[in-house]
């Protein structure tokens, strides 16, 4: 076995790799950009290298830096993780012509299954079952918008060497598939440095099912069973789960099967996902099944298996590149109960689900599950690079336990100001559609009415009760400043002797005015009476159980810079007393102006000057944490300028232009 293994990647990969490398006695060594320079996989590691600056380009996906330091620590090996180089052919060559090993497939299995469309091809003379579609050489737009016609609408256009949900594009009808066909043609370019694409019929129920292969050098290769990561958003993986649910004997003995033969097809050594997509319209059967593609390397999804099997892959993975055969054949893995896994993303999902970025001035996850992040509190998460901060990985014996615990999970988690998806997540995994295993790729969409937070009376309740104690426990003295939190009371109801005033408390709830009176006698330790019916609510300040309790709702709260922010089931809510505000102009899409929501590049615009436009099109399309966001006309009008070209880099809030309503240009 090597002694030491650089893992050419960052954050909660290369954090995960580490942790099995420490128990095996091996030296880990990180490499880290600008960005990262105090990042929790750089400082959990024994030795640490800086590569470039912040753009991955100019440090992540620079093989020559990596290999650079490598040689600099004595590194034995390279761990590639997933994403970045990990699937660079000429990368893993570059690694074995150093002296150094690979710890991954080998370059001519990368290659093989790299690119979709040869993929495609190779597994269909494997007697692998293939997605019918267009994997031609012919990339001209007449030529693949014919391709479309014949496929039949709706299609889904995907970049040949994608991944990720990136350079992907669902079109339904010829007359988008233009728009499609340049968006997934830029993010194939911009991401993995190709163009071109395959196309492929749409299957209006998908299934996305998995299946973990792996290989070695001995002529072994085994399935570790199937996994189910359906649940997704914009072909983003959400949710996943081992095993599938609705996965019957007779179909996981056809997906392993193929999965196997694609794995034996390119000789294949290490870690691999075989991925398909399956028709579930009428659940899952054996001929319903497609192969979509393979993943050379270890994917962001692998706890999943890990729990259900009791192996560690990233162990599997060390043993096989030192040479050694799999630890276990085909008949000594067995299945055990359950496992959900739920991606936590740095984003908002009550505007759209943009990437949030910033400072975590408060980071709190769940201490009774596994937790892998390659974040900690105080850091930052950065539009360089990919906005997932946490995995969240229950176990359980059952499938509808292992959903239980994991939406548990997920409402326990606290973060701000940095926005995340936990919220969503746990209604997500508490849907009783999911529960009962309906899922397919489109659930979400379909769901997105009863996913969206609903407002809780009770969450004002607490909120103004955590404004009355702030206001009870330090009260200002210039009562008469209207900007002094004093100034939120109003219609005293009298003095009362050692007790706070019956009052009218004024609190900003997330940019909310809520009003209601409150009291406190002071004879239960910090209980209010709040509202016009008096309800109960108790203020818990002791650190660092502080909790605030209205009747069935339980809420985490902290204190955050200037301001109070309260937990409501994985959603974070700041409070404060409130303010009254005039009107500044917040560059809503009402007034016309289309601002960047985040920092980001401009790759495309699609209007100009002068130009009548319709509610809903697209005006520029900004690249921002390696995916596309279009900014569209919010009503029907005249193009009134556009402020950016193609390549410019936009700050956030810029406005990239402005649009007047008909009439009014």
């Amino acid at each position: 076995m090597f002694k030491s293994v650089l893992v050419a990647n960052r954050g909660e990969i290369a954090c995960r790799v580490f942790r099995t490398a420490k128990r095996m006695g091996i030296r880990t060594i990180a490499v880290y950009s600008e960005a990262d320079a105090d990042a929790l996989h750089m400082r959990q590691a024994d030795e640490a290298v800086l590569i470039g600056p912040a753009p991955a380009r100019e440090s992540y996906l620079d093989g020559a830096k990596v290999l650079a330091a490598a040689r600099q620590t004595g590194a034995e090996a390279i761990h590639p993780g997933y994403g970045f180089l990990s699937e660079n052919a000429d990368f893993a060559e570059a690694v074995m012509a150093a002296g150094l090993i690979w710890i991954g497939p080998p370059p001519a299995a990368i290659r093989a299954m790299g690119l979709k469309d040869a993929a495609k091809t190779l597994m269909e003379q494997a007697g692998v079952p293939v997605t019918p579609g267009y994997q031609g050489a012919d990339q001209s737009t007449e030529h693949l918008t014919a391709e479309a016609a014949r496929i039949g609408y709706p299609v889904l256009i995907k970049a040949v060497a994608g991944g990720g949900g990136k350079g992907m594009k669902r079109v339904d009808r010829a007359e988008d598939f233009a728009d499609g066909l340049a968006s997934a043609q830029r993010e194939g370019q911009s991401s993995f440095g190709d163009p071109r694409v395959l196309i492929e019929s749409y299957i209006t129920r998908p299934r996305h099912i998995e299946v973990q292969v792996f290989g070695d050098d001995h002529g072994n290769v085994v399935h570790l069973f199937e996994r189910d990561c359906s649940l997704q958003r914009r072909h983003q993986k959400v949710i996943e789960e081992a095993p599938a649910p609705g996965m019957d004997e007779a179909a996981r003995a056809a997906v392993t099967s193929a999965a196997v033969r694609a794995a034996q097809a390119v000789n294949y050594v290490g870690a691999g996902t075989v991925e398909f997509i399956a028709d579930a319209s009428d659940g899952l059967k054996p001929d319903r099944i497609w192969f979509m593609e393979m993943n050379t390397r270890l994917q962001v999804e692998h706890p999943v298996t890990e729990a259900v099997t009791g192996v560690d892959l990233v162990e599997w993975q060390f043993r096989v590149a030192a040479g050694e055969p799999l630890p276990l054949k085909q008949d000594q893995i067995a299945l055990n109960g359950w496992a959900m896994e739920a991606r936590l993303y740095a984003e908002d999902p009550a505007n759209g689900f943009l990437p949030s970025i910033g400072r975590l001035e408060h980071f709190v996850l769940p201490d009774d599950i596994r937790v892998d992040t390659g974040v900690s509190e105080g850091g930052e998460v950065s539009q360089f690079y990919d906005p997932m901060i946490a995995k969240l990985i229950v176990h359980a014996d059952t499938r509808e336990d292992a959903a239980a615990a994991l939406a548990d999970a997920a409402e326990e988690v606290e973060v701000f100001p940095v926005k995340t998806n936990a919220g969503f997540l746990a209604r997500c995994l508490r849907q009783p559609r999911f529960i009962a295993g309906d899922v397919d790729t489109g659930f979400i969409a379909a769901e997105e009415a009863r996913l969206q937070r609903r407002p809780d009376p009770l969450l004002d309740l607490a909120a103004v009760a955590c404004v009355a104690e702030a206001l009870f426990e330090e009260r200002p003295v210039r009562s008469d400043d209207v900007w002094s939190p004093w100034g939120a009371l109003e219609d005293s109801a009298g003095f009362r002797m050692n007790a706070a005033p019956v009052a009218r408390y004024h609190a900003d709830v997330g940019g909310r005015h809520v009003s209601a009176p409150a009291f406190s006698a002071r004879t239960n330790d910090w209980s209010w009476r709040v509202g016009e019916t008096g309800h109960e609510i108790n203020v818990r300040r002791d650190w660092p159980e502080r909790r605030i309790e209205a009747g069935d709702l339980t809420l985490g709260w902290a204190e955050v810079g200037d301001q109070f922010v309260l937990f409501d089931r994985g959603e974070a809510v700041p409070v404060s007393a409130y303010r009254a505000r005039t009107s500044a102009g917040t560059g809503a899409a009402s007034d016309g102006a289309l601002r960047a929501p985040m920092p980001g590049k401009i790759v495309a615009v699609s209007a100009r000057s002068g130009e009548t436009v319709t509610k809903g099109q697209s005006i520029v399309v900004l690249e921002a944490m390696k995916m596309e966001h279009a900014l569209t006309a919010p009503f029907d009008g005249v193009v009134d300028s556009i402020g950016v070209a193609v390549g410019d880099q936009a700050p956030e809030g810029a406005v990239l232009a402005t649009i007047s309503a008909e009439g009014e240009a």
